[in-house]
């Protein structure tokens, strides 16, 4: 019989482990007492590879929403600003409140204001075309 309690712990986890590759969950939990497995250094190191691949997916996974979150909203403040200065050049310096309708303007919307700007004779026509647009709250952070 093995005295030493860490060794007898370590062994009881690889046997689990080695297990678990032939026998169905069930059984393996019917043989082997759960409180005996987590205190063993093999099912601790095993618990921490696990834990530290989620950290990293996590973020990864974060990672990438934000640049997909920093690309969609440095393409839509580009659209912006040549829009703005479109439309400044065509009719002069715009009243605040339409300057701000047209930044929180989605990027579909900010396309579909730049073929209709062409046919705008006046900032009243952009007035109205702005009045008629949802708006969709865009992240201007």
């Amino acid at each position: 019989m093995i005295e030493e309690t860490e060794q007898r712990q370590n062994i009881s986890a690889c046997v689990f482990v080695l297990a678990g590759l032939r026998f169905e969950k069930n059984l393996i939990r019917q043989l082997f007492r759960e409180d005996v497995m987590r205190e063993s250094v093999t099912y601790q190191d095993i618990l921490e590879q696990g834990v530290q691949q989620g950290l990293q997916r996590g973020i990864q996974q974060g990672v990438q929403q934000g640049i997909q979150q920093g690309v969609q909203q440095g393409m839509q403040q580009g659209e912006v600003a040549i829009l703005q200065r479109l439309i400044s050049r065509r009719f002069g310096e715009l009243e605040p409140q339409l300057n701000e309708r047209i930044q929180k303007l989605a990027i579909p919307q900010l396309e579909d204001l730049g073929e209709a700007l062409l046919d705008f004779s006046n900032v009243a026509d952009l007035a109205a075309w702005l009045q008629g647009q949802q708006v969709d709250e865009v992240s201007t952070n």
